[in-house]
């Protein structure tokens, strides 16, 4: 198997848990993908107009900074990318992540975690933003899925 990273984005500990999961059947390496300020409840309001996570969504230019440590990406070969999909598409943060990183040649396969949403054009989105990358979609953890979802499907792919 070629070297793997579980990189994700997790607002509420939703992502975290598949990342982990997928992780450890794997035997990947785990990466958080965190911005300089954490989100708060009243930030991922999404009725709310005002809220910190529809701004950002709405703004389709806008990159929250990057907190936590840096990573060298140089090592992987394949990556898969997690995160809640916001707004039927992947959060601005992830944006900010691939644009900061060379991922040319390097496989992408996208996973993510929703209420009720699919990918949509969630793909196409981060490879136009990211030009030398093709994104994959791989699979929507949805709260019908058990907890043991992000696991089987991870010892299902073709790494």
């Amino acid at each position: 198997m070629s070297k793997v990273l579980v990189a994700y984005f997790s607002a509420t500990g939703t992502t975290a848990r598949a990342a982990k999961g997928i992780a450890e059947a794997l035997g990947a390496a785990l990466y958080e993908i965190t911005p300089v300020t954490p989100y708060t409840k009243a930030d991922l309001n999404w009725m709310n107009p005002f809220s910190r996570s529809t701004k950002e969504m709405k703004g389709k230019n806008n990159r929250p900074p990057l907190g936590g440590e840096s990573i060298d990406l140089s090592p992987y070969q394949t990556i898969l990318l997690g995160f809640p999909i916001w707004w039927y598409m992947a959060p601005t943060i992830v944006n900010s992540f691939l644009e900061q990183h060379d991922l040319s040649g390097k496989r992408i396969i996208l996973f993510a975690t929703s209420g009720g949403s699919e990918f949509g054009k969630t793909a196409a989105r981060l490879a136009a933003g990211c030009p030398g990358i093709e994104p994959e979609e791989g699979r929507v953890f949805k709260r019908k899925d058990g907890p043991d979802a992000p696991a089987l499907w991870a010892k299902e792919l073709k790494l």
